[in-house]
């Protein structure tokens, strides 16, 4: 189920705001929450999604919601169903998020390399303790055109581009865990 952008509030992820997302990481939330608390035979994730798209869609007064007061509201939930065991297993995970690198870049300046990729780690860092497990970073040639100081894509764009996906490579291949495993696509 893909939510409508006009229904729904922007959800607040760390320093990111997300908007258009799906309903799946709901459901994956739930059900590893569920895994955790031995209920392999939990039946009502359709219905706790359902409660909470309803929320997001009918009830939520704010225009921009921090994820973690919506996981802290499906807690009650499910503590008020009955579920305590659930409610305590639950861990947060957010909607997938997209990531413009050229953000960085400018915050980092003309030739701060170092800095840029300080900053990357940070906000990777606060992406994933936010319970991300999907990114689509965008804007890798204009990031590197900005840290370059260039107008055009030139070749030494080309291979500090090279080497922020193999950054981003290496942090996801050093911080994945086993039950959050973090998944990325750059994009031009």
């Amino acid at each position: 189920m893909i939510c409508l952008v006009g229904n729904l509030p922007v959800l607040k992820v760390g320093n990111h705001q997300v908007v258009g997302y799906g309903s799946d990481w709901i459901d994956h939330a739930l059900e590893r929450a569920a895994r955790e608390a031995n209920r392999d035979d939990f039946p009502f994730i359709d219905d706790i999604r359902n409660g909470v798209l309803h929320y997001l869609e009918h009830r939520c007064p704010l225009r921009v919601l921090p994820i973690e007061d919506l996981y802290a509201r499906m807690e009650r939930m499910l503590r008020r169903i009955g579920c305590p065991a659930i409610a305590r297993e639950l861990q947060q995970l957010s909607p997938p998020v997209t990531v413009s690198l050229a953000s960085a870049a400018r915050d980092a300046g003309n030739g701060y390399e170092l800095v840029f990729f300080c900053l990357l780690t940070k906000d990777l860092n606060d992406l994933r303790a936010n319970g991300v497990e999907s990114i689509r970073f965008q804007d890798i040639e204009k990031t590197a055109m900005i840290l370059r100081g260039k107008e055009n894509f030139t070749e030494d764009c080309q291979q500090l581009a090279q080497e922020i996906e193999a950054f981003l490579v290496r942090y996801v291949t050093e911080t994945s865990l086993s039950e959050q495993m973090i998944k990325f696509k750059v994009e031009p």
